[in-house]
């Protein structure tokens, strides 16, 4: 949309580090369409919307003309070498800043990386059931693991934009200091070196720990309505909760962010319909990618496009000018984001 500023994605993993093959490809394809293994024979990735997305937006970013074959993409970007595709990938996806999720060993880009390639900014989300599992493995009891890990969120949080953990589930209250050593103590017992947290009262209480620090904190849940009880007990404590649901929850999410002052939900891939249940300032953009930096660009192409689409229609139907339109595009696109993320906050 004209006059729309950089957008802030305020939540993807990064990018692959290297080439990749027609196969290497396919697998991120899959992963990024929710496939558990690889296409039918005979079919490919290439044929799903994110395909025909990447192959609509990508190939003219690289020197290739719109729609041109898989393997000849592929092609160009050998020709070219992964970090320089990877340059005019990112450089041309129309985001300014990036909120990387860290934590998790992977083989993608840092955040300083990602910000060169992009010649933009990023900022360190800390994952963080991945923080208390290196706690744990330097824990031998339950009063070390406690304390530990106190110190650990303290020091994350100065480095930090925002916290992000997964929560399908989480209670109106934190639990009492008993009840996080007994189940500490029974975790530690059990782990082995590396074993992901699997305790839900410890979960709870790694939640409620981060809530402390005053950063925002973004909650992967699949089902957002469970939450609610979390929710209406938050508000007040001075931390904005974002939203990140499952796809088909988005519409669920825009709601609760609509009730609660506090709480802000990722837009969704369908802005049309999130629009309509929350008010515009309480909804960010994100891509979710990881892997191909194509991810980056289809996401914020997609977006771009579904929201010049559905602020025309707004224009035209009445419902507002094309100043206002261009303001709440902005707004979802970047504008909430630098508010709740404080990205224009002064550094010290």
């Amino acid at each position: 949309m004209d006059g729309m500023p950089p957008l802030v994605d305020q939540h993807s993993h990064g990018a692959v580090h290297g080439e990749l093959g027609l196969g290497g490809f396919e697998a991120h394809l899959a992963a990024a369409a929710g496939a558990a293994g690889p296409a039918p024979p005979g079919t490919s990735f290439f044929d799903s919307r994110t395909g025909l997305a990447l192959r609509r937006w990508c190939p003219p970013l690289l020197g290739l003309d719109p729609h041109c074959s898989p393997v000849r993409y592929l092609a160009r970007r050998r020709e070219l070498g992964a970090y320089r595709a990877g340059q005019l990938l990112l450089r041309g996806a129309g985001i300014g800043t990036f909120l990387l999720e860290t934590g998790e060993p992977n083989a993608l880009t840092s955040a300083a990386e990602l910000a060169g390639a992009a010649d933009g900014s990023a900022h360190e989300v800390v994952r963080l059931e991945p923080l208390a599992e290196q706690v744990a493995d330097t824990s031998g009891s339950a009063d070390s693991f406690t304390a530990y890990l106190a110190e650990a969120l303290y020091a994350a949080a100065r480095g930090a934009i925002a916290f992000a953990c997964s929560v399908p589930f989480c209670e109106g209250s934190p639990p009492g200091l008993a009840e996080v050593r007994r189940a500490a103590g029974q975790w530690l017992r059990s782990r082995r070196p590396g074993g992901r947290l699997d305790d839900p009262v410890l979960a709870r209480h790694l939640l409620w720990s981060a809530l402390a620090a005053g950063l925002p904190v973004q909650l992967h849940c699949a089902d957002p309505l469970r939450l609610s009880r979390f929710l209406r007990a938050t508000a007040g404590l001075g931390c904005d909760l974002v939203l990140l649901p499952d796809p088909w929850h988005h519409r669920q999410a825009a709601r609760l962010a609509g009730a609660f002052p506090h709480v802000y939900a990722d837009v969704g891939p369908h802005p049309g319909e999130t629009l309509r249940e929350a008010p515009f300032g309480k909804l960010l953009f994100s891509s979710g990618a990881r892997g191909p930096a194509e991810l980056y660009v289809v996401a914020a192409r997609s977006f771009s496009q579904a929201m010049e689409r559905l602020m025309s229609d707004w224009v035209a139907d009445g419902w507002c000018r094309r100043a206002d339109a261009r303001r709440i595009a902005s707004l979802v696109g970047a504008g909430t984001a630098r508010r709740v993320y404080r990205l224009d906050a002064p550094a010290g």
